[in-house]
């Protein structure tokens, strides 16, 4: 039987920590199921890419790391914000699963009360390999790209992230 795990982030953007963590579960499970949270948010400064663009930075670094991609599957899963049936929205959305990897207790305690196995995955260099720092960088014109690896950065040039960045944090207070 084949045995899979999943882990659920924003990938805001997808950075070097994000694959190391694949690399390692990958050496626990037969399959992982990367599930792309907050799907349905993007433009904003939290948030700033769409599911699709991050589909395709992950899909990118996870082969330029040299992961096996028919063990990887990528799911988009929107945000319902009532905890009470996150766990059956996850389920609903995604193949079946074994084992949940994550840094968030509450996540855990989510899939824990459902009956689901959890780990807390290693964290690699969790100072700098963070969305909110990277975004930060790009933001100030600072040295982001080497902690995201060169297909994120090659994504994020092609669309053009630090201008969107830029432009997204820009603040309008005629709109408040």
């Amino acid at each position: 039987m084949v045995q899979r795990g999943i882990i659920i982030g924003r990938f805001q953007p997808p950075h070097r920590g994000h694959i190391e963590v694949s690399k390692q579960i990958l050496r626990e499970v037969d399959e992982l199921i990367v599930g792309i949270g907050s799907a349905q948010e993007s433009h904003t400064s939290e948030n700033p890419f769409t599911a699709g663009e991050r589909v395709l930075m992950l899909t990118r670094a996870l082969a330029e790391a040299e992961i096996d991609l028919s063990r990887v599957h990528l799911i988009p899963i929107p945000d319902v914000n009532n905890n009470a049936i996150w766990v059956s929205h996850v389920l609903s959305l995604s193949p079946p699963f074994e084992i949940v990897y994550s840094g968030n207790p509450l996540v855990r305690r989510l899939f824990k009360e459902a009956g689901f196995k959890t780990r807390k995955p290693p964290m690699f260099k969790r100072k700098e390999y963070w969305g909110t720092e990277i975004r930060d960088r790009m933001v100030k014109g600072g040295r982001w790209e080497e902690l995201v690896p060169e297909a994120v950065a090659g994504v994020m040039r092609e669309i053009k992230a630090v201008d969107r960045l830029k432009d997204l944090s820009k603040t309008d207070y005629l709109l408040r």
